[in-house]
């Protein structure tokens, strides 16, 4: 499954959007889904994980990866079949908050002492507070992006 190469987790790597080496030997990259779209404006998206895993039940040993990138899906307010949803994935319109904490929380797990994780997230339908409110952890520290600041990118360390 996990190679001795791999040091960093992506637990919903979906497209592998802001990866600049898409095929990283030292990123494992899983998501619970493996699909192939055509979008809107005709562009190929596929969601091609190494392994099909779901975030809320890694099937990893405790302390596995030196840093985990956790940018689950952010969308509650969307259509199943709308082209954000399938770009983006989307979240329970009821479970949603266990859903993120349990991820959450398996992330931290898989993660090393010391480890660090990157957390991302887009202000759309839910606000950064609430999110933290729901990890019980308290980040480092965080920086805003886009033209709208609405994504936030979040680093928590282990210790």
């Amino acid at each position: 499954m996990k190679n001795k190469e791999n040091i960093i987790l992506d637990a919903c790597c979906g497209g592998r959007m802001f990866w600049f080496n898409k095929n990283n030997k030292k990123v494992l990259f899983i998501d619970n889904r493996k699909e192939n779209h055509k979008l809107c404006d005709g562009r190929e998206f596929n969601v091609k994980p190494d392994i099909k895993m779901d975030f809320r039940k890694l099937n990893f040993k405790d302390k596995t990866f030196k840093m985990v990138v956790f940018d689950p899906p952010h969308l509650i307010k969307i259509g199943e079949k709308s082209w954000m949803a399938k770009k983006y994935g989307k979240l329970n319109d009821y479970n949603w908050k266990n859903d993120l904490e349990k991820g959450f929380s398996e992330c931290w797990r898989v993660l090393e002492d010391f480890g660090i994780l990157i957390f991302k997230w887009n202000e759309r339908d839910v606000s950064v507070k609430e999110i933290l409110n729901i990890f019980h952890k308290e980040p480092l520290f965080g920086h805003t992006t886009g033209r709208s600041g609405k994504t936030k990118w979040i680093c928590f360390m282990k210790s």
